[in-house]
């Protein structure tokens, strides 16, 4: 296999060293045999396209970029083609429109930018045009192997990045652009550490680069460090108060700390700039529908859609609020976008899972899957997620986290009993439980916090992405003391998100893979297990499109492997810590919400409270899918939604296996 893929590359750069001889024939005779073996090769289809233009073929061009297109919706050179093609014509519009989505989609295309800042120019719009002058005046100045690394990062070749951007920083050990580069392909890969220790280091070199501030902060955010995210974006704000960009990074991060009220505030002043941005509009809200004001939020959207019609995130964030029903109008309007080449790809898959939900509301379940399963297959495009890989690191676990272990380390721990984890999976009834138990005048609700998920990053041990990861072998080889620091530095960590209340809710569903860790660090703290009849767990999560992560629902066939993995490790667990973990079935919630809300607060220690019945009344900011869910009464409506899908799911059914009937046990 190895040897066929180099010969594929071998003869793709032979080809393309032909193009720049003039040798268009030859040339695509190679790329031919290439795409014989290799129909989907996104740099077969690229150059072909380009071989294609220079020989004045301008249909057959365009039927290699709709074909890589098709397999690499995002491929920036194809884009940038795209867009030589439509000016070559004449499609001025078209042409502005493709090399814009192709410096989107990779912003280190200079000869995009360039393009661009000349159409700007004869369109008039000089300031626009001088914006795209400098974006491909700094790349000029970038060395050679930095605009490679640039490419191969944003074509999702990180570990050629990897390589080429340490050989070129082994050379040039303080270059600071190298630095951040290399900082942006560990945090795409989870290395944090080093990209947190490269991003800090070019800080002290180069103090007032602003984007190496903008990186630190996305790493901050993504470690969950928010109180220092929001001290760095309050330092460029108060550095320059009226620069919208600014504004806006100190709205994100206060509403990540839950000022709601201060994000607002900075959202409407940079709507006073910069009136009708849809991004910010969307942002605005997002933060209206997780404070509970939904008119608001939808009023929000719907500017933020008007101003920009294809504008897929404002038209998911109606659909994502669960209660909102859209218009005649409103779907014609997203099927014309969908539909649109001109769509960039970020709002195609958006607008697929909108128009699903659409359709879905007004019964026409047929129609509903198609754009369901059409937005599924548009993000797994863009996703690297195995599920072989997902298969055999739940089994890791099972094989490392065994009774000697938890023996051995009886003792360990950092005592406090304040955690309550809720895990599963998500769609799975677990914002229910939150919001249950969060009612509860002794819990803190906060929200699903990737710290344990972080912990076990760290534990990892990579230095960098090609290395094996030594987690969770390495928790044999910790001492009680380091497991105690765990604790204790999760506890303080998480405090950011609490009340004053004793006890505090973490219910990130993927927890679950990490349960030994949370037991060896925490082994006061409570863990409920959040379980759903699997098909309407799983096509709950093939229905919603997620934030972040969750690469999994993006398939029936992965769904439904996750769900049975999951399922096993739990049963592991259970064998290994026995009474550690309440499982509570979303079914039985809502069969019995009284007797299943005593039996949670009866494994938490805490004493019966009706505010936990009357939980839709609690007024509280929930961030997930299911937060408008949750301020309603609890309903029977969702449990056998799914079977008005089921001539559609006889992948997932056999993907779930045994899980199908023995997800109880």
């Amino acid at each position: 296999m190895a040897q066929t893929d180099q010969k594929k590359s071998d003869a793709i750069i032979a080809a393309q060293k032909l193009i720049t001889q003039g040798n268009l024939s030859e040339a695509h005779e190679l790329l031919k045999d290439v795409l014989l073996s290799s129909p989907d090769n996104p740099d077969a289809l690229y150059m072909s396209a380009v071989c294609a233009r220079y020989a004045k073929n301008i249909d057959g061009a365009f039927g290699f970029l709709k074909r890589l297109q098709e397999t690499v919706p995002d491929f920036g050179r194809g884009l940038q083609e795209q867009g030589h093609l439509y000016r070559g014509i004449g499609a001025i519009d078209k042409a502005l429109n493709a090399y814009a989505r192709a410096t989107q989609a990779n912003p280190g295309l200079d000869a995009s930018w360039r393009a661009q800042s000349e159409i700007l120019k004869e369109l008039g719009r000089e300031r626009e045009a001088e914006q795209a002058a400098q974006q491909a005046e700094r790349l000029k100045q970038l060395p050679r192997e930095l605009l490679g690394v640039l490419n191969f990062l944003h074509e999702g070749k990180l570990l050629k990045a990897e390589k080429l951007c340490r050989h070129f920083l082994q050379h040039h050990p303080h270059h600071i652009e190298a630095m951040r580069l290399l900082a942006d392909i560990g945090t795409r890969l989870g290395v944090l550490d080093e990209a947190d220790f490269l991003l800090e280091s070019a800080i002290a070199f180069e103090p007032d680069n602003i984007q190496l501030r903008l990186d630190y902060i996305q790493l901050l955010r993504k470690r969950q460090k928010f109180e220092a995210a929001l001290t760095q974006a309050k330092a460029l704000y108060d550095r320059e108060p009226e620069n919208p960009l600014f504004q806006s990074h100190y709205a994100i991060e206060s509403l990540q700390t839950g000022d709601f009220e201060r994000a607002l505030e900075l959202f409407d002043s940079v709507l006073e700039m910069l009136p009708n941005d849809p991004a910010t509009l969307t942002s605005r809200g997002h933060a209206l529908k997780t404070w509970g004001h939904q008119k608001e939020a939808i009023a929000s959207y719907r500017m933020a859609y008007h101003a920009k019609p294809n504008h897929g995130d404002a038209y998911y964030g109606l659909a994502n609020l669960k209660t909102y029903r859209f218009t005649d109008e409103e779907i014609r309007s997203m099927r014309a976008a969908e539909a649109a080449d001109e769509t960039p790809f970020r709002d195609r898959f958006h607008l697929s899972f909108a128009l699903g939900k659409a359709y879905e509301d007004r019964s026409d379940y047929e129609t509903a899957f198609e754009y369901y399963a059409r937005g599924n297959e548009l993000k797994r495009l863009q996703s690297s997620y195995n599920v072989d890989d997902m298969d055999a690191e739940l089994k890791r676990q099972s094989e490392v986290c065994t009774t000697e272990l938890f023996e051995k380390f009886q003792n360990a721990g950092h005592d406090a009993p304040d955690p309550i984890f809720v895990v599963g999976l998500p769609r799975a009834g677990s914002t229910l439980l939150e919001q249950i138990l969060a009612s509860h005048s002794q819990v803190d609700g906060t929200l699903e916090l990737p710290n344990i998920l972080s912990l076990s990053q760290s534990l990892r041990g990579k230095k960098r992405m090609s290395d094996e990861a030594e987690y969770p072998a390495v928790l044999h080889k910790l001492t009680p003391d380091h497991l105690a620091q765990m604790g204790q530095a999760y506890i303080e960590d998480t405090r950011i998100h609490r009340q004053s209340a004793p006890f505090f809710i973490d219910k990130m569903p993927n927890n679950f893979r990490h349960i030994g860790l949370i037991h060896l660090i925490l082994p006061n703290a409570k863990i409920i297990d959040a379980r759903r009849e699997p098909m309407a767990c799983c096509f709950s999560g093939f229905k919603q499109l997620f934030a972040e992560g969750q690469e999994f629902t993006y398939g029936l066939e992965q769904i439904g492997r996750y769900y049975r993995g999951y399922t096993e490790l739990m049963r592991h667990w259970d064998v290994t810590l026995p009474g550690k973990i309440l499982r509570v079935q979303h079914e039985d919630v809502v069969g019995d919400l009284e007797g299943q809300v005593r039996r949670m607060l009866e494994f938490c220690g805490l004493p019966f409270e009706q505010a936990c019945v009357d939980f839709h009344t609690t007024e509280r900011s929930v961030r997930t899918a299911s937060s408008e869910q949750v301020r309603q009464p609890i309903s029977r409506s969702g449990i056998d939604q799914w079977r008005k899908f089921e001539p559609y799911l006889g992948t997932l059914k056999e993907a779930l296996g045994p899980a199908l009937t023995e997800y109880r046990a």
